[in-house]
């Protein structure tokens, strides 16, 4: 059974349109003028940009360690001093550092059903969400707009891979590296795992950034119980396994 008591359970939640245009400024999360992201944009840059964010994608998993936090709003460049951020939070780097190479982005907003996370938390479950807000990105390459689940190759080449099992030290953002991420059961018809697209609840469209996104629609949990439990969970550690990242 998953808890709505520790969401934002009042706020009504319903799809947009897919009209975002992205763009590459700086916000209060994506603050990339930071020294220590201008690091990885030195060290990633490339003309060819699927290359680069490639790279920053291998760098960032390296440097900044899984964990469990669960400030959405968190500026990217205290994610990195710290050295450790969740799958949204690591997500938000590649796109700080794509924002500074002058690639724009944008976010998809999902709802994900909350028992998606149940491998994680065995025991538990009452207290995991029953709907988790995900901020996955967009980046506008070439005139169109590459989701990061396609930064490492087609939905239906990638699907070849065994899945995404969420039950390990591996995170959403270390799998798009080598699976598919599939919201959408493009995979369905070609024989690849399209689990994912079971567990997404509603489809909120697409935003200018990820801060759009979170003023929006909140956060997955509520802001007394964000700042409750983020000092905790900010520094537990999914558990590893020998095929973990």
């Amino acid at each position: 059974m998953t808890c709505a008591l520790v969401t934002p359970w009042w706020r009504r939640r319903v799809a947009g349109d897919d009209s975002a245009v992205g763009g590459v400024l700086p916000t209060p999360i994506l603050d990339w003028r930071g020294p220590l992201v201008q690091s990885l944009v030195r060290e990633t840059a490339s003309a060819d940009q699927l290359a680069g964010l490639r790279a920053a994608h291998r760098l960032i998993a390296g440097a900044v360690r899984p964990v469990y936090a669960v400030q959405e709003r968190q500026p990217i460049s205290r994610t990195l001093r710290r050295g450790r951020g969740s799958c949204s939070q690591r997500l938000a780097i590649l796109e700080g550092v794509a924002r500074a190479q002058g690639i724009p982005t944008r976010v998809r907003g999902l709802l994900v059903d909350g028992r998606f996370w149940y491998p994680r938390f065995p025991r538990l479950k009452y207290l995991v969400p029953s709907q988790v807000l995900v901020a996955w990105p967009e980046f506008g390459i070439d005139d169109s707009w590459v989701p990061v689940g396609e930064l490492f190759g087609q939905l239906t080449d990638l699907a070849a891979s065994p899945g995404f099992s969420n039950d390990s030290g591996e995170t959403l953002f270390d799998a798009v590296s080598r699976t598919a991420i599939d919201w959408d059961g493009v995979t369905c018809e070609t024989g690849g795992a399209c689990g994912l697209s079971a567990t997404v609840l509603a489809d909120l469209g697409r935003f200018d950034s990820r801060d759009e996104l979170f003023r929006r629609h909140g956060q997955t949990l509520s802001g007394p119980v964000t700042r409750l439990v983020d000092p905790v969970l900010s520094r537990w550690a999914p558990r590893q396994s020998a095929s973990s990242r």
